[in-house]
């Protein structure tokens, strides 16, 4: 039987969202496709161009990230082989619900539940947050500042090309004089 933690109330949608947009993109990415967007688990393999082992490994890491951001108890993996293991039965407790999940995998397995069970507040929260950012000043600055570089980029490119020394014309190499007649001398 595997032991219930109960979620901290903590967790709230709010605090998915921000803790999502502060962890590195990959693992955000990956969060976000399997457990708030709901895809399945060889669904999300196939999208990123792994294995469905590999896409199991590389989501109970960005769990283990996740937990982190929040405050949960979960402990990283000893070694490759737990890692392999846990990955197996995070993937498997995530598809049915009674499924044995050791201890040390627990807070994980509720989390990624909570963050499961609130995934509609959490994708409009991550929208939200998203179009926030387009529209922020930072934002319209970072773009015109992109817009002026690459405006210069190509005027230095004009300019360089059009300042060019011209090509030294290619003239065909001159024939062969022939050889000068001597006179006989008889």
């Amino acid at each position: 039987m595997t032991p219930r933690v109960p979620t901290p109330p903590h967790l709230t949608a709010p605090r998915f969202v921000q803790a999502l947009r502060s962890l590195e993109p990959r693992s955000a990415a990956l969060l976000n496709r399997r457990l708030v967007a709901g895809h399945l688990p060889g669904d999300c393999a196939a999208f990123y161009g792994v294995s469905s082992e590999a896409f199991s490994v590389q989501l109970l890491r960005a769990v283990v990230l996740l937990a982190r951001q929040v405050e949960s108890p979960q402990r990283e993996p000893e070694g490759r082989d737990e890692e392999e293991a846990w990955a197996r039965m995070l993937t498997t407790a995530l598809e049915r619900e009674g499924s044995p999940v050791p201890t040390g995998l627990v807070p994980g397995v509720e989390l990624c539940r909570r963050l499961q069970a609130q995934s509609e507040e959490v994708a409009r929260g991550l929208e939200a947050a998203a179009q926030e950012d387009l529209a922020s000043p930072q934002r319209r600055r970072e773009e015109w500042l992109r817009r002026l570089a690459i405006t210069a980029l190509l005027a230095l490119t004009a300019y360089l090309y059009l300042s060019r020394p011209g090509e030294p014309s290619r003239r065909p190499p001159p024939a062969p004089e022939p050889p000068a007649a001597t006179p006989d001398r008889h």
